[in-house]
């Protein structure tokens, strides 16, 4: 493994981003992510995994893997026992190991994964038998210990040969954003040189279900994130990976850094279990102190991938936020919202969104915020309602999870 030399002086080292992996409905990695952004196409289709005829919505953006086997240290059966979830975060792994040239030979010293549901897939079988036959225990303990995630983090590790440490942070739909914050704080501390971060869930009944009796879904199954009718979320599933390491680690191992993570911050508003506060108080001090860390003003920062999940709530409470941060910047601010085009990705979607973010900053273009009618008045900032190309040397990435956790990151151009 590479070694850096401990930093001269007193400053924290910079962080680069030198690979992204992304799966979501919209497609299997970078290349198919920015097509259908261009296309402007969303990934919603009907659900047939489960059934859904006595639920409000009946879409959602569900991801095919394929069939070939993804798993080269596990045995046939073993490989069934992996979860929808951790089979989707496999690949996003390897993909942004690839764009980073990450050898096997030089593995991460971290690995940081954020997630909500995790391998809830197994929980529902668990209880599916015991309600069915209760006297059945042949396969129980089996689905008691896959369902935890940490079993299914302990199997990547393997897959990859991964000795280091590995973390898991569920803190709801911000679980992955502050799973790439943890990793950005490893390395300024020195403790690390090259971590992995990212986050992803499965759409399973019970998640599904959940959100179905909370009244979040929208019925129509298509989320209109800002619009002044909008009507809830859509859920989606999918992963986000980021390889981070210090500039001084990518340098020494030939990488190309793609873009720079400058700041990071989180924050609980303490208002409510599933409401935000209205005036996002949580999210103004987050997306504040994220752009402080970056060395950034509002009217520096040139995209914001916004929360942005079409609940009444929600868009009214983050638009209070942006407007408090931005100020008489808040007109110039480009906002969208990607969850518009692949549903909520929940534990997953601070990940991919932030890979959005540097994906934006490589190709200089924003993402649009689709289904959008008629735009609501408290959405004052500038809306990109279709793709669209343009400057970007910095953007920012809003997630907020149930609880009140808020969370913000900030990339630059390198």
């Amino acid at each position: 493994m590479l070694r850096c030399p401990p930093q001269a002086d007193s400053q924290p080292p910079q962080i680069v981003v030198t690979g992204v992996g992304l799966v979501s409905a919209l497609g299997m990695g970078w290349k198919d992510h920015e097509q259908a952004f261009r296309d402007q196409r969303t990934g919603f289709g009907p659900i047939s995994r489960f059934d859904v005829g006595e639920r409000t919505a009946h879409t959602a953006a569900l991801v095919d893997l394929p069939e070939d086997r993804l798993f080269h240290t596990l045995s046939a059966r073993a490989e069934t026992r992996v979860d929808h979830g951790t089979r989707m975060l496999l690949l996003a792994i390897r993909e942004a190991m690839t764009q980073a040239a990450l050898p096997s030979s030089d593995p991460v010293q971290a690995m940081i994964i954020g997630t909500s549901a995790a391998a809830m897939q197994h929980g529902e079988s668990y209880s599916r038998t015991l309600l069915n036959s209760p006297r059945r225990i042949r396969g129980q303990t089996t689905r008691v210990e896959h369902y935890q995630p940490q079993t299914q983090m302990r199997t990547l590790a393997d897959e990859l040969g991964w000795p280091g440490q590995v973390m898991l942070i569920s803190n709801a739909c911000a679980s992955g954003a502050n799973a790439v914050g943890t990793g950005l704080e490893l390395l300024r501390s020195g403790r690390a040189q090259c971590v992995i971060t990212g986050g992803y869930d499965a759409i399973t009944e019970l998640v599904f279900a959940g959100f179905d009796a909370l009244r979040a879904l929208a019925p129509s199954g298509l989320p209109r994130p800002f619009d002044a009718e909008r009507d809830g979320l859509a859920l989606g599933e999918g992963a986000g990976v980021l390889i981070l390491e210090t500039s001084a680690h990518a340098h020494a191992r030939g990488a190309t850094p793609i873009a720079l993570l400058g700041g990071y911050h989180t924050a609980t508003d303490l208002h409510h279990l599933t409401q935000p506060d209205p005036a996002g108080a949580a999210a103004v001090r987050t997306m504040t102190r994220a752009c402080e860390m970056a060395g950034l003003t509002p009217e520096e920062v040139d995209y914001i991938n916004s929360h942005g999940t079409g609940t009444p709530f929600n868009d009214a409470a983050e638009s209070a936020a942006i407007a408090t941060w931005a100020g008489e910047a808040l007109d110039r601010v480009p906002v969208s919202s990607t969850k518009s085009a692949m549903g909520h990705l929940l534990g997953g979607a601070g990940a991919v969104e932030a890979g959005i973010c540097v994906m934006s900053l490589a190709g200089q273009w924003v993402p649009g915020s689709l289904n959008i009618r008629t735009l609501d008045p408290a959405a004052r900032f500038d809306l990109v309602r279709n793709f669209r190309s343009a400057r970007v040397r910095s953007a920012l990435t809003n997630s907020f999870g149930f609880g009140g956790t808020n969370a913000s990151l900030v990339f630059r151009s390198v």
